[in-house]
């Protein structure tokens, strides 16, 4: 049985990653040939980092665990043509990427609620949250609510790019090969998606 635990703490940075892809790998050749307990443990390890992504870039967490479901049974149907060629990390969100992209572009072709009427439900909430909570709370509510809201206003690419820069902390060679890229292409996707979330939350860095 492969312990979910990482590596010990004297690993330095590059052998801890480099481990923790070879448990994954390991995890996912044991899939491969129809382990359902591996798959169980690959699913407990990376389900939160998918459902935060998929959050993140739907704007809530609504539909998150629906899409995140989505991506592990992919992830079980393609086990048998699964080859260890990258990080299994990157696999998995390659595959996280495609269902997204699909899901906003579903979401394009729906009637949605206008900018006005989010705007508004917006100015409420901000509103509501200075009059039940102290200044302080209501401020860091109000700044954590201007990101999500600057994150969702960028591109898909651009979008995906800064939430797996940000919050999962991916090197750009590994966000190149998630968003089929060059490297190159993608610091400059990552320039001009935080030259637009710098001038949509101008007025909070300023303060």
């Amino acid at each position: 049985m492969i312990s979910p635990d990482s590596p010990s703490p004297d690993y330095d940075e590059e052998e801890e990653k480099r481990a923790l892809n070879e448990r994954d790998i390991d995890l996912m050749l044991r899939v491969r040939d129809g382990d359902v307990e591996a798959f169980e443990l690959l699913v407990e390890l990376h389900q939160g980092a998918v459902v935060g992504t998929v959050a993140k870039m739907l704007g809530g967490a609504s539909e998150a665990e629906d899409i995140a479901q989505q991506v592990f049974i992919r992830i079980w149907k393609s086990a048998k043509r699964y080859k260890p060629q990258a990080k299994f990390t990157t696999w998995m969100f390659t595959i996280t990427r495609n269902l997204v992209f699909n899901e906003t572009r579903s979401r394009k072709r729906k009637p949605t609620v206008s900018v006005e009427e989010r705007e508004e439900e917006s100015h409420r909430q901000v509103e509501d949250s200075h009059s039940s909570t102290p200044d302080q709370e209501a401020l860091h509510a109000e700044l954590e609510k201007a990101v999500d809201d600057a994150i969702q206003a960028l591109p898909e690419k651009q979008r995906l790019a800064v939430v797996l820069r940000r919050y999962e902390e991916m090197p750009y060679d590994e966000i190149a090969k998630v968003l089929n890229m060059s490297v190159p292409a993608v610091k400059s996707l990552l320039f001009r998606a935080r030259t637009q979330l710098k001038e949509a939350l101008d007025r909070y860095l300023s303060e």
